[in-house]
């Protein structure tokens, strides 16, 4: 494998990284081919862990009856997700769409086992909650490698855990990262579908910056 990236390597990685968009509402019914699917999984397999603990499982989710039980449980999270705004803010969020769970062909399921790797693992003996960290570098890897693929991803984080557990049969010890749908879409927006609606706006970097030490307020 060569050490360094080509320019056009480069710009493919930066092209993946700024045009990555959470799709909701454009998911296409064709199905995902499985070497796709593999090649997909195989780079979230291939992300970065804390003492190369590799927490994670993927549950590959399609039959849509697990899907319309999982969807079930998104209606009524997020009926209660609106009620927690107020005014213009609850009116703006009752007509996002927030998820593709019926729509997307594939359904996707990132999970943590945090017992894998045994009671000691090396770089978490002071910071718990590495391998936590480490499954959401694999959602990462994958949400890229599908952006790469022509695929776009929407991550369902409106779900009540013990819901989506019993969804899937996860072990109690298991503990659920990211549930993801995943598929061809008609298109991919050209910005971010919360900011163009009003929700928020993407900060400026200069604002995020610090050098040393912590700077500004709280």
């Amino acid at each position: 494998m060569e050490e360094d990236f080509t320019a056009a390597e480069r710009d493919a990685l930066y092209k993946a990284i700024f045009s990555r968009r959470d799709v909701r509402g454009q998911f296409r019914p064709d199905p995902v081919p499985d070497e796709v699917l593999t090649r997909i999984l195989l780079a979230a397999h291939h992300a970065p862990s804390v003492g190369f603990m590799q927490p994670w499982n993927f549950i590959v989710v399609t039959d849509p009856q697990v899907k319309s039980r999982i969807h079930a449980d998104f209606a009524r999270a997020n009926e209660e997700a609106e009620a927690m705004f107020d005014g213009e803010r609850r009116s703006l969020y009752s007509r996002l769409k927030l998820e593709g769970i019926r729509e997307a062909p594939v359904n996707l399921c990132i999970t943590c086992d945090r017992e894998r790797s045994g009671p000691v693992v090396l770089g978490r003996t002071h910071m718990p909650a590495m391998d936590l960290y480490s499954c959401v570098c694999a959602v990462q890897n994958l949400w890229l490698a599908a952006r790469a693929e022509g695929l776009g991803v929407g991550w369902v984080s409106i779900l009540h855990e013990d819901a989506l557990k019993q969804a899937l049969s996860i072990p109690e010890r298991i503990v659920p990262i990211a549930y993801l749908c995943l598929g061809h879409v008609t298109h991919f927006e050209a910005t971010p579908e919360l900011e163009t609606k009003g929700w928020r706006k993407r900060l400026p970097l200069e604002d995020l910056v610090f050098r040393d030490r912590w700077q500004g307020g709280r």
